[in-house]
């Protein structure tokens, strides 16, 4: 063993003694290459049986030359990377990773390749020292890193059509961020923030977290339901990044020891965005979050919403009835207000009043009137409903029954001939309806009112841009219930990770739907105040799909990842 000199075996031979791989798979793999035109390394890489780095590894031994992993690829410096243009790195598969006066360091595939070094030293007019690298990981990294310039490059245009008005509605100063005056002192904090909005906004993230730890910042932005690190700022900039943030929201900056909300709006070229602030001191200093609201050009439509064709042609018929309640039910950034606003669009009319109150107004759309509540004022939910039956209401949204006087005043309005649209926090459709009645609702009113119950939750949609096909685990098949003769049948997808979705294999959101038609057998068992597990398996009964299968249903379409379901989903009992 101590003789062994890789720079006189074989790739294969090298894998073996480095204990990444058996001789019986290398053997399998010798078969299928006499097959196809593959090399060896790609095709044991293909099998699962190795991964790119452990073929780095053994191919950087034989060559005599050092190697480099597609995670420290990642951390090319961009200044050093741009040296080379995107097109030729790409074209030919290399990147630059470190320079000195005289020398570029270049990783590549094939350090042999003696025309792509000659046009480095053309281009760069510095001498290449080559390290070995795998395909696949120099091109995640051009992805990444050339992606990542790009952006940066974009921030003065965006700079230029974006501005923030800051305080609330009563005094508001609308700030254009590309020409604000601020001092030298203040400039480096002011423009860090603009950053971290210009990045929410251009991933189109629901929140921004802005939280202090014992040696740095840590930035985080909420992408498609998950929390995703942008920046990582050193700890001494807290002070001047939280100061600014309440300078814009019109907070107290000298209060450090309580917890203080305010909002500011930012005003881009196609939208404006509400923006709730919240900031909570912490043991390490004062932690920021800035909520982002506004659905800007999109258009809100139930056909796009994810909803299957059956449950849509349900959907659509409740809301489209006269009177009663239609309540959606699930946890906070599930989809809810979404679904109620496209709700509301589908069946709004010259002939109809439309009326909703919401804390926070969350869209607004031209023909609805929409009421926003102040409690620090005293205008709550049930003070203003009160005063919005005198308005003449067709259709009302409430934006959440959180109490029993709001949950009374909703059930009374569906009664009298109104249609009410509604949220409540619960888990499921039928634990939607058991809150209801623990809140103090009698079951005659409710059971009289209540049209439809929809419990919702959001799944993030593999990425478009780099799905590809993959096969479950067993134990996999085994937590959705599908054996493997029907896995065969089926196709299962998976993202990969590439630059258009942060190489997290998903991009964008779809949601999921538990639909509880309230029909004669149910209305019975309200009257008669049974328990949530007698209505769910009457519901089931009756044709309900529970969410865990109607995201089953999605996964084995492709459309999400059984992951992705089982991450979201609880198992049905």
């Amino acid at each position: 063993m101590d003789n062994f000199n890789p720079q006189f075996k074989k790739i294969g031979e090298i894998l073996v003694h480095l204990n990444m791989a058996e001789t019986g798979h290398i053997n399998t793999a010798l078969q299928e290459l006499k097959e196809s035109n593959e090399k060896l390394g790609r095709i044991l890489i293909q099998r699962g049986i190795i991964s790119e780095d452990d073929f780095i590894t053994a191919y950087a031994m034989q060559l005599n030359e050092k190697h480099i992993t597609g995670e420290d690829l990642m951390r090319a410096p961009e200044n050093v990377v741009r040296q080379i243009s995107e097109d030729f790195c790409k074209e030919n598969n290399v990147i630059a990773l470190n320079k000195t006066d005289r020398n570029i360091l270049i990783a590549m595939e094939d350090p042999e390749d003696l025309a792509t070094l000659d046009s480095i030293r053309k281009l760069t007019g510095l001498e290449p020292e080559v390290i070995v690298a795998g395909k696949d990981g120099i091109v995640r990294a051009l992805d990444k890193i050339f992606g990542d310039i790009r952006q940066s490059g974009e921030v003065e245009d965006v700079l230029a059509n974006i501005s923030i008005i800051s305080g609330d509605d009563d005094d508001q100063q609308e700030l254009d961020l590309s020409k604000e005056q601020v001092s030298s002192e203040e400039a480096p904090y002011v423009k860090l923030v603009n950053l971290m909005l210009i990045e929410a906004i251009k991933e189109d993230s629901t929140d921004v977290h802005i939280e202090p730890g014992r040696n740095k910042i840590s930035v985080r932005i909420r992408i498609d339901g998950v929390l995703s690190q942008i920046m990582t700022p050193p700890m001494s900039s807290l002070n001047g990044v939280i100061t600014r943030i309440k300078i814009l929201s019109r907070l107290n900056i000298a209060e450090h020891r309580l917890p203080q909300d305010g909002r500011m709006k930012i005003r881009t070229a196609d939208r404006d965005i509400d923006v709730r602030v919240s900031i909570l001191p912490t043991v390490f200093g004062e932690k920021a979050v800035l909520r982002l609201l506004g659905f800007g050009g999109r258009k809100l439509n139930l056909t796009t919403l994810g909803f299957p064709e059956n449950k849509l042609k349900i959907f659509r018929k409740w809301i489209k009835q006269p009177y009663g309640m239609i309540l959606l039910s699930g946890p906070t950034g599930s989809g809810k207000s979404t679904t109620l606003y496209a709700s509301l669009l589908e069946i709004q009319d010259e002939g109809i009043n439309i009326t909703t109150v919401e804390d926070p107004v969350e869209y607004q759309i031209a023909g609805i009137n929409q009421v926003q509540m102040h409690d620090e004022i005293g205008l709550t939910f049930s003070r203003s409903l009160r005063s919005i039956l005198r308005q003449d209401p067709d259709v009302l949204l409430i934006g959440e029954i959180r109490d029993s006087e709001t949950a009374d005043i909703a059930v009374k309005f569906s009664l009298t001939g109104h249609l009410v649209f509604s949220t409540v926090h619960a888990n499921d459709a039928p634990s939607t309806i058991t809150r209801l009645l623990d809140i103090g609702i009698a079951p005659f009113l409710l059971g009289s009112s209540l049209n439809l119950v929809m419990a919702q939750r959001l799944v993030r949609t593999v990425c478009p841009h780099c799905k590809e096909v993959y096969e479950p685990t067993s134990e996999e098949l085994d937590r959705i219930s599908v054996s493997p003769s029907e896995a065969s049948s089926l196709t299962f997808m998976q993202g990969k990770g590439c630059s258009h979705c942060r190489y997290s294999g998903y991009r964008g959101r779809t949601a999921i739907h538990e639909i509880l038609e309230v029909k004669q057998p149910i209305r019975k068992l309200i009257f008669e105040n049974a328990n949530q597990e007698v209505i769910r398996e009457k519901a089931i009964e009756l044709g309900m799909t529970p969410l865990r299968d109607a995201g089953i249903d999605k996964a084995k379409a492709g459309v999400t990842t059984i992951y992705e379901v089982l991450r979201s989903t609880v198992e049905d009992e």
